[in-house]
């Protein structure tokens, strides 16, 4: 089906889904691009239709348009519904994964626990370095970003779908934590202990916050341990991406040598 018109009812709801709102409303959400289209599917999270930008679609695009109805779409409508500036050649619109604490491993190892935190593009990062760094888990604690936010989706290069995530809030994410014997480690800057300094051998969760904020103290209080990134230049703290990256390696390292 061609639609050639931005203001064509279809192309108007799918537009919507750049919002939280539109997202939470219809269940539904926007993938751009073919890398990451393909691993949303690869992860079992069902397409419910194909926007494509015939002009620019190519091979890779032509072989994800299956199990679902294919739109042709015109310039003007495919800017309308793409959140980028440079819209991709497809787009696909999936229905939203239920993001479930049940569904996580039963013995992690390794738990990134992201809190609250509000730029979409730093908890995309976040959910890469989790991913690189072949973390077991990540919950997503809050609501100042929900993982589906486009921005979320393109700086995570797609391992949002692909890494065993629940979306929670923080009392059901402590209470996971627990349940499942994690070391609770805190990022903290005016924590004592240095993070390499911290016994990081047996199962932890690293848990990070906003940068501009840092943790909430709930988190604080219920944290076994409070570590901190030492800052030597004038700079008073780290990309929020970046503290989880450093902490997620060192936990692999130590786990690495036992």
């Amino acid at each position: 089906m061609r639609i050639t018109s931005a203001r064509n009812p279809k192309v108007r709801a799918w537009a919507e889904l750049k919002t939280r709102r539109g997202r939470l409303e219809q269940g539904r959400f926007l993938v751009e691009g073919a890398r990451e289209a393909a691993r949303a599917r690869a992860a079992g999270i069902r397409p419910q239709a194909w926007l494509v930008w015939p002009e620019r679609a190519g091979a890779e695009e032509a072989a994800l348009l299956a199990d679902a109805p294919v739109y042709e779409l015109s310039e003007a409508a495919m800017r309308k519904v793409s959140y980028r500036e440079n819209p991709p050649a497809l787009i696909g619109v999936f229905e939203r994964p239920a993001r479930r604490l049940e569904d996580l491993p039963t013995r992690p190892r390794r738990v990134l626990v992201a809190v609250e935190i509000e730029k979409p593009g730093n908890l995309g990062a976040m959910l890469r370095s989790a991913d690189a760094s072949g973390a077991d888990a990540v919950l997503v604690v809050g609501e100042a970003v929900d993982p589906e936010n486009p921005n979320v989706i393109r700086a995570s290069t797609g391992t949002v779908f692909t890494l065993p995530l629940a979306a929670v809030d923080h009392d059901a994410a402590r209470a996971w934590l627990r349940e499942r014997g994690l070391q609770i480690v805190a990022a903290a800057p005016r924590a004592r202990r240095v993070y390499w300094e911290a016994d990081l051998s047996g199962p932890t969760a690293f848990v990070v916050g906003a940068e501009d904020r840092g943790l909430p103290p709930g988190w604080l209080e219920a944290a076994d341990l409070a570590v901190r990134i030492p800052m030597e230049g004038v700079a008073d703290s780290l990309n929020a991406s970046v503290s989880a990256a450093l902490l997620l390696y060192e936990g692999l390292r130590r786990q690495r040598r036992g």
